[in-house]
């Protein structure tokens, strides 16, 4: 081999193994999972051909739908790590108030968690201390009995904000096959909603080294709150998504 080709084998082999020992340092989660999740509360949207309308979805969204979701980790071998989540769901209901009413309502909510976390490893646990963001995306359809509300037929809002986020998990392990994990955060502080927070708790069952069973309860709370109630703009979502979720972690 000539010196140009040494030098360039040499080169190559040097970044192969940099690029090996820079993965070393990391592990890596993906997790997808299914809900059975069901949301409760209320939901306020402006106007409808000049009536206000404050409807409440604890009427209209009574049915529990499974819905697709996936969660990803990286943690460093620093404790430094980042989380991210996201979940989708569409859910509708049909339904009549005493003259008529609502007659058909549909959600579509998607909600996007993004978070850094700083890993603090103690003697019989692991606690993770984290900050971020939450995006919420909504669609929201309404049809309306023309009986209840005369000349109206159907209304439909887009609504998404960002809330700022901190909180904190604890996984504790029971042996070297089951551990118990919870975990708490509170966010919005006035700046989009005017409160959010998650509260979820589980137990996760280590197959192997690669595969984890993961099995928790959770439910996230929002309030937010745009525009002044009885006008075109007007928003209010009150709700709390919440249900039991299964999934499987595969981690590298």
């Amino acid at each position: 081999l000539s010196m140009k080709s040494t030098l360039s084998l040499v080169i190559a082999a040097a970044l192969a193994t940099s690029v090996t020992q820079a993965a070393d340092n990391w592990q890596f989660e993906i997790e997808p999972y299914l809900a059975a999740t069901s949301i409760e509360g209320d939901a306020g949207i402006g106007r409808i051909a000049g009536v206000d309308v404050d409807v409440d979805f604890s009427t209209i969204l009574e049915n529990l739908k499974m819905a697709a979701m996936v969660h990803a980790e990286a943690l460093h071998q620093s404790g430094w790590g980042a989380i991210m989540d996201y979940g989708f769901m569409d859910l509708e209901k049909d339904g009549s108030g005493p003259r008529g009413g609502i007659i058909d309502a549909g959600l579509r909510q998607g909600v996007l968690e993004a978070l850094l976390f700083y890993r603090l490893e103690q003697e019989s646990s692991d606690i993770d201390i984290y900050a971020g963001l939450r995006w919420w995306d909504n669609d929201i359809e309404l049809e309306i009995d023309p009986v209840a509300l005369p000349g109206s037929r159907k209304t439909e809002v887009e609504e998404d904000w960002v809330d700022p986020v901190v909180g904190g998990r604890i996984t504790r392990p029971l042996s070297d096959k089951w551990s118990l994990t919870a975990r708490a955060d509170i966010g919005g502080f006035g700046i989009a909603s005017d409160l959010t927070y998650s509260l979820s708790a589980g137990a996760k069952y280590r197959v192997n080294e690669s595969i984890t069973i993961d099995a928790q309860y959770k439910g996230t709370w929002v309030d937010y709150e745009d525009g002044t109630p009885g006008t075109q703009g007007y928003f209010k979502y009150d709700t709390v998504t919440h249900g039991p979720l299964l999934g499987v972690i595969f981690t590298f």
